[in-house]
């Protein structure tokens, strides 16, 4: 009989991993929240549902391992772009441009389908972190520009992007949404009080 190698079978689990956190990723952009039931996993997946214990002890666990993996991929995301320049409004531009560009990414949809659910603690603390550090990639462009307070600045420049996904989401030309929040947002940091 030949014996199974465990990296073979690491890899398999790997895999498995995998594909139910696309599986996860999917019934969340079609269905939102509701639709993220371990039925739903086995039947993407192909697996049996009591397979899907030996992966995630429940729904919330799912959950937290979404926002573990694809919320630092978002920041990460942002802050390439911000490092593509090193002029600190263009940096800042970056900043509010990328965010908005993300709007239609299918992550972005999972993590607003995610905060529309109820969510554990663990998971509503992944989110407010890396919603804090997104926040904190712009803090070194506003000090830059000579701002007193950049944390008060850079909290009320995302709360700027934030209005405009809520508008994007709700239809409005994405164009036309990030045309005008770099405006008002470059606008506003370029007046150093």
């Amino acid at each position: 009989m030949p014996k199974i190698r465990a990296s073979s079978v690491a890899e398999h689990r790997a895999m498995q991993h995998a594909a139910l956190l696309d599986a996860a990723r999917s019934l969340l952009d079609e269905g939102g929240f509701a639709a993220l039931t371990f039925p739903a996993l086995a039947e993407r997946t192909g697996l049996a549902r009591s397979s899907l214990y030996e992966y995630f002890a429940s729904r919330a666990a799912v959950v937290e391992e979404l926002c573990a993996v694809d919320l630092p991929a978002w920041v990460a995301e942002v802050e390439d772009a911000m490092g593509a320049t090193e002029d600190p409004a263009q940096k800042i531009a970056a900043y509010v441009a990328r965010q908005l560009e993300l709007v239609g990414d299918r992550r972005h949809r999972v993590v607003v389908a995610i905060s529309t659910g109820e969510l554990d603690a663990n998971a509503r603390e992944r989110i407010r972190a890396a919603h804090g550090r997104i926040v904190e990639l712009v803090v070194d462009a506003l000090s830059a520009l000579g701002h007193r307070d950049p944390m008060l600045v850079a909290t009320l420049v995302q709360g700027m992007v934030d209005a405009a996904v809520r508008r994007i989401e709700c239809g409005a030309d994405p164009a036309e949404a990030e045309s005008a929040t770099l405006a008002l947002v470059l606008g506003g940091v370029a007046r150093v009080a």
